[in-house]
């Protein structure tokens, strides 16, 4: 029998009869009853979701500082404030991407990091190794469970139950900025396009969190409206639209590239500027399917007279009533394409890779 890791919100899970399932060896709620409605209370209300199974480390020492600027593609001599967050990619020598992630900048010298669940035994092994040249300690939080409250009203509703510390403290903070507070990094990051907190508290204070939000109005929301909501905001999922095979120039995440300083050594740097330099054959794009069918990840795109592509990943749009998908397809594709699906040739529409933001099309 292979058991499951449990987050310290387990309980509640069973209690409201979710639909669980293993997710990266974590036993995770998919679904607590419809998942469009569920989805869509994030865009036009707040809902909740447990989010333990992330991965939380402490990054401490005199060497923290170097040690994330050579790891890391952005660069955190952007974060100039206490709190401020940036996201990133962490690179192998090839340029493939390891995993995307989020760090933080909690005092002068100290930074925090958010990895996700699926690569953590990796991640952890190459966030080691690499520290060896670098007076850096590590650590993980095992102490702290994790939960992201989304959605237009969440922060105010959020704000009924914090206490007038946490009000006081929280009610300035700006998009992709955090603080801690009595043991609790608060954090107004998400992975679904609307505004609300990412928060990380100890373990014996879930239980009354969860059950304060329940009361004003929160909906509890399981992993798969949370994967619908990030794709309509056109958010990248480590291992569909990236991976060790593929840069964040080919993911369509060059933004996440801190070029400058140009003397700044990062792991994979000068493959990507060669990549850079040559010009890269595979772009990300967001699709639009014109003809009736479903886009799902691995299907074939074709783009006439240029060659061939694939959807990373794809699905029904609550929002827009549609079926989008992200696409790795050839540099320079113009405004339409094919899509292969049940052996049929189907129209699609080529976009920006983000349809939905703070619950409007754009």
């Amino acid at each position: 029998m292979v058991f499951m890791k449990q987050t310290p919100f387990n309980e509640k899970h069973l209690a409201l009869h979710a639909r669980l399932a293993d997710f990266a060896g974590w036993e995770m709620p998919l679904y607590y009853g419809s998942q469009i409605e569920e989805h869509n209370c994030v865009r036009t209300d707040a809902g909740m979701f447990d989010v333990s199974h992330m991965n939380i480390v402490d990054i401490k020492g005199s060497g923290a500082r170097d040690y994330l600027r050579y790891l890391i593609t952005n660069d955190v001599d952007r974060l100039k404030n206490i709190g401020d967050a940036l996201y990133s990619c962490m690179l192998n020598e090839n340029g493939g991407v390891i995993d995307d992630l989020i760090v933080y900048k909690k005092t002068a010298q100290d930074f925090l990091m958010v990895i996700n669940a699926a690569t953590h035994d990796k991640d952890m092994a190459w966030l080691k190794k690499q520290a060896q040249n670098f007076k850096v300690e590590l650590i993980e939080r095992v102490d702290l469970a994790m939960l992201a409250i989304q959605g237009p009203n969440a922060i105010t509703k959020i704000h009924t139950v914090f206490s007038k510390e946490q009000r006081r403290i929280t009610q300035n903070l700006k998009n992709f900025q955090g603080v801690e507070v009595n043991s609790w990094w608060i954090a107004c990051t998400g992975y679904t396009g609307e505004d609300g907190y990412e928060i990380m508290l100890p373990h014996a204070e879930t239980g009354k969190f969860w059950d304060q939000l329940i009361v004003a109005g929160v909906r509890p929301c399981g992993l798969v409206a949370r994967d619908s909501l990030r794709l309509e905001a056109g958010m990248r999922l480590y291992g569909s639209d990236m991976d060790e095979n593929t840069t964040p120039i080919e993911a369509g995440l060059s933004w996440a590239v801190a070029w400058e300083p140009k003397d700044r050594n990062f792991i994979g740097r000068k493959v990507l500027e060669a990549q850079k330099l040559a010009g890269a054959k595979q772009t990300t794009v967001g699709l639009i399917l014109e003809d009736k069918g479903i886009l799902r990840s691995h299907q074939k795109v074709i783009v006439p007279n240029m060659g061939e592509g694939e959807i990373t990943s794809g699905g029904f749009s609550p929002t827009l009533g549609l079926s989008i998908a992200l696409a790795r397809v050839p540099v320079g594709i113009g405004a339409h394409c094919l899509v292969v699906i049940r052996d049929k040739q189907l129209q699609a529409r080529v976009v920006k890779p983000n349809f939905v933001r703070y619950g409007k099309k754009v």
